[in-house]
């Protein structure tokens, strides 16, 4: 147990704050961090890299609360226009400033996974942060994490004091080989570290979900919202300390505080209410790809072919274009590959795929989807 005492178990995230035009809207975050401490939460998470999220949660809970009365989260992610060391120890110099905290209740080492996970170790940020926790300006550290189970075991296998872990984790992509929730999940649980869990909404997408979905929900409980079932489902695992939520607005709020104030767990009966909302959403025919990647070992433009697929699958499941084209550019640029449009068409990928997919005309037609241009 990471604290004195047991906290509840919705975490307010801060990468979706309301705004007014462009700016964050002051007032209705002040609302919403009343609301939420006076229903007895107490966890906050910002990062560096969300633009003005540290410096709107100083103004808005470190200056109007005491310190001791809330738990406050961020990250370093070292990976970003970082060339030494000191580029990434001014990420943390920065966060104290914008914060006005004085010391961080928990400090991720942000995103690691993939190319990212070795900055970390090149700049000696594990040592970092075992100095800043020695020196009270962090009292306990971990990292957020977007990959595989075996990466996530190595890394946990080489740094064991790590004190807990924050995954990805939600009902939909529980058994989805590109994000393998359950995987990593239960690599956490077997080094026994506390799982903090973000996106268990999938990034709102479960709050809307497809109809065949809400149309279980809705029948097993036809007065809460579809996002109370993706909630409950992260805060139901045994390990995890919080759920976070990142909520945009007071109504938001409301909701996830109605379900979460008093939540003491899923029955056997809601459990396999979202087997069935899991298997809804099976029958939706996707793309077949299990992101095994030998397409990708043999495609010689370069083509991020399963990143592409994960992205129209998404579209197909979910039907927002705007989450689809940032996953797309997530996994497709955000790792070095090429896009649809730049495909060769030679066949090579097909001759790879064990799932015989038609991978030149499934890129074709996620060129025309997300508009590429050659």
């Amino acid at each position: 147990m990471l604290f004195d005492k047991e906290i509840k178990k919705l975490g307010f995230g801060l990468m979706r704050l309301p705004k007014k035009g462009e700016e964050f809207d002051i007032e209705q975050i002040k609302a919403m961090v009343d609301r939420f401490m006076a229903a007895g939460f107490t966890y906050f998470d910002t990062a560096w890299a969300y633009p003005g999220s540290e410096d709107t949660i100083r103004q808005t809970l470190v200056e109007r609360y005491p310190r001791e009365s809330f738990l406050l989260a961020t990250k370093n992610a070292a990976w970003i226009k970082c060339a030494t060391r000191e580029d990434a120890v001014v990420q943390f110099e920065t966060s104290l400033k914008q914060t006005g905290a004085g010391y961080f209740d928990m400090y991720l080492l942000h995103n690691l996974g993939e190319m990212r996970t070795h900055f970390f170790d090149d700049f000696d940020m594990w040592n970092f942060v075992r100095e800043k926790k020695a020196e009270g300006k962090i009292r306990h550290y971990g990292f957020s994490f977007h990959s595989t189970p075996e990466e996530l075991d190595a890394i946990l296998t080489a740094h064991p004091d790590a004190e807990f872990v924050q995954l990805q984790i939600n009902y939909a992509d529980w058994e989805n080989p590109a994000i393998q929730s359950r995987g990593v999940y239960e690599v956490a649980r077997r080094h026994g570290k506390p799982v903090i869990v973000m996106e268990p909404l999938k990034g709102g997408l479960l709050a809307s979900p497809p109809e065949a979905v809400a149309s279980v929900l809705k029948a097993a409980e036809a007065d809460v919202s579809a996002a109370s079932w993706g909630i409950r489902f992260a805060a139901n695992l045994k390990g995890v300390l919080v759920v976070l939520s990142g909520m945009s607005s007071l109504e938001q709020m409301e909701d996830n505080i109605s379900y979460m104030k008093d939540f003491d767990g899923l029955s056997e009966t809601q459990l396999n209410v979202i087997d069935k909302a899991r298997e809804e959403l099976a029958k939706i025919p996707l793309i077949p790809c299990t992101t095994c990647n030998y397409c990708a070992k043999v495609c010689p433009a370069e083509i991020g072919i399963s990143g592409t697929f994960t992205a129209k699958n998404m579209y197909t499941l979910y039907g927002s274009l705007d989450a689809a084209k940032h996953q797309e550019n997530w996994l497709v640029a955000g790792h070095g590959r090429k896009q649809a449009v730049n495909c060769l068409k030679c066949g090579a990928c097909e001759a790879a795929c064990p799932q015989h997919i038609a991978i030149r005309e499934e890129l074709a037609s996620a060129a025309e989807l997300f508009g590429q241009k050659a």
